[in-house]
């Protein structure tokens, strides 16, 4: 019988945080499909896409200190008080 994604959770969960790095790296590529190449390709697509967007103003850049505080705003106060914003 196979085991369940929580039970291995579980086990992932008491790895040393250097392995538990290991792990999540590995799952990441292995998931995706792409060779490194293939996804460096991809990412250099999105950020001319991304780019051009933003030289054409077709998007609108939001200033970051609006994003933190719409973050910070959104957040728990227990998050609040636990991250000391």
């Amino acid at each position: 019988m196979s085991r369940s994604a929580a039970e291995v959770l579980e086990d992932a969960r008491q790895l040393p945080p250097g392995e538990v790095n290991w792990l999540i790296e590995n799952l990441l590529q292995d998931g995706d499909g792409g060779t490194e190449e293939e996804i460096e390709a991809a990412w250099d697509g999105e950020i001319k896409r991304r780019l051009d967007e933003i030289d054409s103003g077709a998007v609108e850049l939001i200033p970051g200190e609006q994003v933190r505080a719409e973050m910070i705003a959104s957040l728990s106060p227990q998050a609040r008080t636990r991250l000391r914003v």
